[in-house]
């Protein structure tokens, strides 16, 4: 299996939202979040699954869905990693509203129809936070929540970054956003704040949706979340909200995409 490969033919003409979920072996998990999004997702979505490798054990369980059901295609990753599978999906995507959704969470799909309507409402980037009322992180490790719980801090009340949770991945995306500034993180899940700290400093408009987050239980796989690994590549985009906040870097420091 190789390129892109649709599950159905459905017509994506009413296309609002393309849902890019990246996979690394996520059979245990797969099924169960698609039905979940199917179940409560009233935005008309199409599923992008993002993966790496076809002896992937999420692809096999893809196969028995009916052509009449979720609007899935797959994406292979061109690229390496986390980082080059949602940088994959983003690229294929062509939906007006992208979001980047974890493949083991079936517990937030209620949330992403309010999402969508906030982007309605005008935003550009919608942050699922965990830090606001409504939201909460269950069962996080200490060291992976000391760092997440600082960071979201430091972030928000010394850069001033319009969100509680800014670290997190999971992150609905305008098309301008998409179509006009550049990604150039190469790693891990750092183009979320990346694209984040941007849109902040080009000032547009962001907002933010209460959400839950559970740590991976056993038999459920295993995260590709790797914060020690990654924080020398956050660092950067923290120093670029202290320079927006302190150093007042205008939109105009901000390299966008050369128009054709």
């Amino acid at each position: 299996m190789s390129g892109i490969f649709s599950i159905n033919n459905r017509n994506d003409d009413q296309l609002e939202l393309d849902i890019v979920i990246p996979v690394y072996n996520e059979g245990a998990n797969i099924v169960r979040v698609l039905k979940a999004l199917d179940a409560h997702v009233s935005t008309p979505f199409r599923i992008l699954i993002c993966y790496d490798f076809d002896e992937d054990d999420t692809l096999p369980h893809l196969d028995g869905l009916s052509k009449d059901g979720l609007n899935i295609t797959l994406v292979k990753n061109t690229r390496k990693g986390a980082h080059g599978a949602v940088v994959s999906g983003f690229e294929y995507s062509t939906a007006p509203m992208v979001l980047m959704f974890p493949a083991d969470d079936d517990y937030n799909p209620p949330r992403l129809d309010a999402m969508v309507d906030a982007m309605r409402a005008g935003h550009d980037i919608v942050c699922p936070s965990r830090f606001i009322s409504g939201g909460k992180m269950v069962n996080c490790p200490w060291l992976k929540a000391f760092l997440v719980r600082a960071s979201a801090f430091v972030l928000k009340h010394l850069a001033c970054l319009p969100t509680h949770d800014p670290s997190n991945g999971f992150r609905l995306f305008s098309r301008r956003v998409l179509d006009e500034i550049p990604i150039e993180s190469s790693i891990g899940f750092t183009y979320g704040i990346e694209l984040l700290v941007k849109a902040h400093r080009l000032r547009w408009p962001i907002t933010e949706v209460a959400v839950h987050w559970y740590e991976r239980g056993e038999g459920e796989g295993q995260s590709r979340f790797r914060v020690l690994n990654w924080l020398p590549a956050y660092l950067e985009w923290f120093f670029y909200a202290f320079a927006t906040t302190y150093l007042f870097r205008g939109p105009d420091t901000v390299r966008l995409k050369s128009k054709p």
